[in-house]
């Protein structure tokens, strides 16, 4: 998984992060504002599909115009399959399953899919440790 890490850190600059809203109280607001600060394009994906950080929300990966290098994901483990097969479905290059986020099975689709994925890891941690 490492490798998988920071080839997506090299490699990925379109974020879709799903989860991700207005609220400056949430993880995925902070970690969103990070990429940012590093160069990175990142595309909120919230069913309110708001303005963050002044990028253009949208309601679903699919409602996403352009290309999209990998889709990080901060909702439940429960929720987050659904999304790695979105990723999959929509021809992005990578899922990132955020801290605490874990599903196994997605893991294993989203890999036999050809994708780079990593679970249960936070890229503004990796950033500073990498």
């Amino acid at each position: 998984m490492r490798g998988d890490v920071e080839w997506i850190l090299g490699n990925c600059q379109v974020w879709a992060i799903v989860g991700l809203s207005d609220n400056p109280s949430r993880a995925a607001h902070g970690v969103a504002r990070f990429l940012q600060q590093h160069g990175k394009k990142i595309v909120p994906v919230h069913p309110s599909a708001q303005t963050v950080h002044g990028e253009q929300g949208y309601a679903s990966l699919a409602d996403i115009p352009f290309p999209v290098d990998v889709v990080d994901v901060f909702r439940r483990s429960e929720d987050a399959g659904q999304f790695a097969d979105e990723a999959v479905a929509i021809g992005a290059r990578a899922v990132w399953f955020q801290l605490g986020v874990v599903d196994d099975a997605a893991y294993a689709r989203t890999k036999a899919a050809g994708l780079r994925m990593v679970m249960d890891v936070c890229p503004a941690i990796e950033w500073r440790t990498g």
